[in-house]
């Protein structure tokens, strides 16, 4: 951390412990004094926020400044729990939009593109994020939403689209539209960017060769500010996150640790400028790690891999820990099998049974039986369990309009 994000953090410390209940409350419990926080190593003295805390703070509890200076609020799905609701000052909305503008920056876009967003508005935070970020830029927003497939697909062809904005699973959605409907020649997309879900090698090579597109991975989420706070540029090698505004931390995420630049653990996240809602060392539960060293594409802003899994939606099967990042890296290397998998566990006679559902190109010179093979075999080489597997032809696993997330399905039999 510089200099500079050191005083940043500080003034961070000092506004939240004069100004949020929620802090203050948990220095008080901690008997944590933050005038003592003399430097940036101390920050692991501090306690994390997680999730759950954010729900018990419920609705407002959160809130840093006074109701005047409070302009919007979002909200997180609350589809496992209490929603999270996050107040934002004008302040706050600058900056994520001066985040997102520079994500789109890194990304290549300009003022003189056309960009359609297919996240949803409201409460979540996605579309108008992205729409801000466009404005701020200076490009064409169209903002047209989630679903509506046969009207996305018009608008992109009569208003000459040349950027699309949405979920993997739509973007997959879209492009196999696209195929079907022969409409390649008739669209005008260059370049995409995807976040909102965790995704593989896979189905990132099936949209961008469909749709013919560059795909720039973005990240974010609600409880910091939304998407824009993280996207990869050219080089394709990590997300540069922006460290003028928020300081990442890798830990373990059973006992806490700080981990080293390079080793993989639980994202943890502390605002640095936020007012409505400022968090400090919020676990986000994303599996990720910090990479060393300077991109080469030049910038300055330092980079996090890709999400390889979420610290709650591991599984466990036959004792042994499955993240879906492991998944995909081995269909990444089988040959005939598209990106769309299944998980369903069963629980046999006190014994787990994992079957692996898949779906593969028909066009392929690899027959079906030994796709399933290979995947048994490099299931078993890698991650060292026996599985069944079971491949179908493209299209027959279900797909989303919206956010979701690979299914895995636990059956008792």
């Amino acid at each position: 951390m510089s200099r500079g994000q050191f005083e940043l953090f500080k003034e961070m410390l000092a506004n939240v412990s004069a100004n949020s209940p929620f802090y203050r409350e948990k220095f008080q419990k901690s008997g944590i004094d933050v005038n003592e926080i003399t430097s940036m190593e101390m920050i692991a003295e501090l306690p994390f926020t997680t999730k759950e805390e954010l729900r018990q703070a419920y609705p407002l509890g959160l809130q840093s400044v006074p109701d005047e200076k409070i302009v919007r609020i979002h909200s997180s799905s609350g589809t496992t729990g209490k929603p999270i609701i996050i107040p934002y000052t004008a302040q706050d909305v600058a900056a994520w939009a001066e985040m997102m503008a520079r994500c789109f920056e890194i990304a290549g876009i300009t003022p003189l593109d056309r960009i359609q967003i297919t996240p949803g508005y409201g409460l979540w935070t996605a579309g108008i994020g992205f729409q801000a970020g466009c404005e701020k830029l200076g490009a064409m927003a169209v903002p047209m939403g989630p679903g509506n497939t046969d009207k996305q697909l018009q608008m992109m062809m009569d208003l000459k689209s040349t950027v699309i904005i949405g979920t993997s699973s739509y973007a997959l959605v879209l492009a196999e539209e696209v195929e079907k409907r022969g409409l390649r020649s008739e669209i005008k997309l260059k370049k995409g960017v995807i976040g909102s879900e965790r995704w593989g090698e896979k189905m990132r090579q099936r949209i961008r060769n469909e749709l013919g597109i560059e795909i720039y991975d973005i990240y974010g989420l609600t409880e910091i500010y939304g998407p824009g706070i993280a996207i990869d540029c050219d080089c394709h090698e990590g997300m540069h996150y922006f460290d003028d505004f928020l300081y990442f931390e890798i830990i373990d995420s059973v006992t806490g640790e700080v981990l080293p630049e390079g080793e993989v653990g639980e994202l943890v996240i502390t605002t640095l400028r936020k007012e409505g809602a400022p968090l400090l060392r919020y676990r986000t539960r994303d599996l990720t790690r910090i990479i060393p060293g300077k991109c080469a594409c030049g910038l300055s802003y330092p980079r996090i891999d890709r999400i390889v899994g979420r610290t709650d939606d591991m599984v466990k099967v036959k004792g042994v820990n499955i993240y879906p990042g492991q998944i995909d890296e081995i269909l990444r290397e089988v040959e005939g099998v598209s990106s769309e998998y299944q998980i369903i566990i069963d629980h046999v006679n006190g014994k787990d049974v994992m079957t692996l559902k898949a779906e593969y190109n028909s066009d392929g010179d690899t027959e079906r039986e030994d796709i399933e093979y290979n995947i048994v075999d490099l299931f078993k080489k890698r991650i060292g369990i026996h599985i069944i597997a079971e491949v179908s032809g493209i299209g027959s696993l279900p797909r989303s309009e919206k956010k979701s997330k690979r299914i895995i399905d636990y059956r008792q039999n």
